[in-house]
């Protein structure tokens, strides 16, 4: 049943909901918001007209009464030139899936280079969003800080890394240095002894915990890493230079890289030297990109269960508007893909 206004179909209304199905107007509108206040065959009444119809509440009404956007505020960064990483994407599409399962909406919005809070302060002010999901949860990180102070309610997608057992707001993360430990014993079951790390800058948290794990394998089977580590840029380019050094300097035989961008520029570099991946050298990424599921011959890599991360942070996002108790951190397995690059 749809109305027609000028040569458009209007949407069905809760007024048409409620003549389909037989019932008064609060009886269509308890369906929506209270259904354990109706009679069971009434309930399936409704839900039934309301299937029927493809009726969708309207948000800005319900928003009015109850006081609640069902909104969730997500900052985009800016996509950096010269990597692979389409990782955000990912994210997103599957928090889009799942928050949209529970009733919540993800609003996007932009980030101003140097101004970690801006853009939450506006909608912040203007009430346009319930809570936010924080993606930039490095050491000092100003953004939870600024929420916290704020009173604004929000969960983060990565741990609070000065003191994750102290948090004082609800987190998910990826377990990095298990993924990279997962790589490295890949590689090692091939019977490559002599095993390269290419990752971030020291400062950079994750890469440092990514390089933890790697580390940790090649001690646990007695292999060698000194002069067989790099700490540089997240791009191809410098994965390349890193790789080149290595290779004249180390002479390893495979490569661990701290993301797909990285393990790209050592693909560039093989491929200069007339070298196979895979053959003459091994080499694995992290985060299982877009590239390396299309890059000849299909780059190993570290996968992360993001459909996982993003239906826990709706869950914690729904355990916002219960009873206050303490916050929980979720640290999530990755798993490896193997491909013909190892």
């Amino acid at each position: 049943m749809s109305r027609v206004i000028g040569r458009l179909a209007a949407p069905p209304t809760l007024a048409d909901v409620a003549e389909l199905a037989g019932v008064s107007r609060q009886t269509v509108s308890n369906a929506v918001n209270n259904p354990d206040l109706l009679r069971e065959d009434t309930l399936a009444r409704v839900q039934a007209a309301i299937e029927e119809l493809g009726y969708q509440p309207n948000r800005a009404a319900r928003s009015l009464r109850t006081r609640s956007s069902r909104l969730i505020g997500l900052r985009i960064p800016p996509v950096q030139e010269g990597t692979a990483n389409a990782l955000i994407d990912r994210f997103v599409h599957a928090l889009v899936d799942t928050s949209a399962d529970a009733g919540y909406h993800i609003l996007l919005f932009p980030g101003e280079a140097g101004d970690p809070v801006a853009g939450y302060d506006e909608l912040l002010r203007s009430t346009a969003v319930d809570a936010f999901i924080v993606t930039d949860t490095l050491q000092g990180d100003s953004v939870s800080s600024w929420l916290r102070s704020r009173r604004a309610p929000f969960v983060a997608f990565g741990r609070p890394w000065e003191n994750p057992e102290g948090a004082t707001h609800p987190w998910v993360d990826i377990d990095s240095a298990a993924g990279a430990a997962l790589a490295t014993e890949h590689l090692i079951e091939k019977g490559h002894t002599r095993i390269a790390w290419i990752g971030w800058r020291r400062e950079h948290l994750v890469g440092e915990e990514r390089r933890s794990g790697w580390s940790r394998a090649m001690h646990a089977h007695s292999l060698p890493t000194t002069g067989l580590a790099s700490r540089v840029e997240d791009t191809i380019a410098s994965g390349r230079a890193a790789t080149a050094a290595l290779l004249n300097e180390a002479a390893p035989t495979a490569f661990v890289c701290a993301s797909d961008t990285l393990a790209l520029g050592v693909l560039h570099e093989l491929h200069a030297r007339g070298l196979r991946p895979g053959e003459d050298i091994a080499v694995t990424g992290f985060d299982d990109s877009i590239a390396a599921q299309t890059v000849p011959p299909g780059l190993t890599s570290v996968r992360q269960p993001l459909e996982d991360a993003a239906a826990e942070l709706v869950k914690a996002l729904e355990g916002l508007q219960g009873p206050v108790g303490s916050p929980e951190g979720i640290l999530l397995q990755p798993t490896l893909v193997a491909r013909g690059s190892s």
